[in-house]
């Protein structure tokens, strides 16, 4: 065997090695042990601040994926925990300008609770949502006002869906005015990072070796060059906004349909003689959704829906009454030409008017 004999130069003192054979190379472990522990800063912050960061995803309400069958991904955002009732804080545009989109929320653990926007403030770019989960790990909120360029900073987040992905650098600027960057009408200062920010960061928090979020992972201009809002202007966002009663919401079918009236009833026999004669009262669909739950559920146009969850059906206000007055699924009877099915459909949450049930 070989090992590496201690040779000192004449012309200086410092130490080289040489090769003998039959010796045993000295190992170099007991130099380097506890080096890992000692200096690993980067891992002890992600310790502490990962169990707070969620990925938000941003899922189509009315169309489904035509390999997977599940809602389409409109896009997707990251985000972290600011109370431990649930309450979130991710940036506006991840959330907003996105019409019949549902927002999905993971957490560390890997469950997948729908979020509910609450705030918005556009000239800064925040926005806070909310999930139904109590007791969550929050992250801790540093300040901005004392950082240093030259300081480390970790950036957390899910670039391009890779959830619970960290990348560091250090502060290359901490007033970087939005005009330089070509921001009309923002009037604020951002902080400028080498950490890598990608597509899917946004919304992720920019955090100080204390642990402490110091800033909202916003853009990227370029490899090297990204900027994140001060945690100041979150404060004073979140100071700022109040809690608000939950909007009021329908249960949404995704269906046109038509009362069927002893008129109605008598053209539809004319038309489709096979018709069952004991269909005295009912609600005609008339137009499908596709990718609505009345589709995932197999309504089709044409079916006459006769009682839902065992009560009769008259008229398009008793659908009404039935989705608000109730939860969990509807089962429907229907009749499809001459066949009876029941079916079961799940309606969704929606906010605001629709022209469709």
């Amino acid at each position: 065997m070989e090992r590496l004999q201690l040779v000192t130069s004449q012309r200086t003192s410092r130490p080289r090695y040489a090769i003998r054979r039959g010796d045993v190379t000295p190992s170099l472990a007991p130099r380097l042990k506890g080096r890992r522990e000692k200096y690993n800063f980067i891992a002890d912050v992600v310790a502490v601040s990962a169990p707070s960061v969620v990925y938000i995803d941003i899922k189509d309400g009315r169309r489904l994926d035509l390999y997977t069958g599940e809602p389409l991904t409109l896009s997707n955002g990251s985000g972290f925990v600011v109370k431990e009732d649930g309450l979130i804080l991710t940036n506006a545009h991840v959330v907003v300008n996105k019409p019949n989109a549902k927002v999905e929320v993971k957490l560390i653990d890997g469950s997948t609770h729908e979020g509910v926007v609450e705030d918005v403030d556009l000239k800064s770019d925040l926005a806070t949502l909310r999930i139904p989960v109590k007791n969550l790990p929050t992250m801790k909120l540093g300040s901005s006002a004392d950082i240093r360029p030259g300081e480390w900073v970790v950036a957390m987040g899910s670039p391009l869906a890779l959830s619970n992905t960290v990348t560091a650098g250090v502060i290359s600027s901490t007033q970087r005015g939005s005009e330089e960057l070509g921001l009309r009408g923002k009037d604020m200062v951002y902080i400028q990072t080498d950490a890598p920010i990608t597509f899917g960061n946004s919304g992720g928090p920019l955090v100080n070796l204390d642990g402490e979020a110091i800033g909202v992972n916003s853009m990227k201009v370029m490899s090297g060059i990204s900027f994140a809002i001060p945690i100041d202007y979150v404060k004073d966002f979140l100071s700022k906004s109040k809690p608000k009663p939950p909007p009021v919401s329908k249960r949404y079918l995704g269906i046109t349909m038509l009362s069927l009236t002893p008129n109605i009833l008598m053209e539809l026999r004319v038309r489709n003689p096979e018709l069952p004669t004991d269909i005295k009262h009912g609600i005609l669909v008339w137009k499908v959704i596709i990718g609505s739950p009345a589709y995932n559920g197999g309504l089709q146009p044409g079916d006459i829906v006769t009682t839902i969850n065992g009560k009769p059906v008259y008229s398009a206000g008793d659908i009404y009454t039935l989705l608000e007055g109730s939860t969990g699924p509807l089962q429907m009877a229907v009749v499809r030409g001459q066949q009876r099915l029941v079916l079961a459909i799940i309606p969704e949450r929606k906010v605001g008017k629709h022209d469709l049930i």
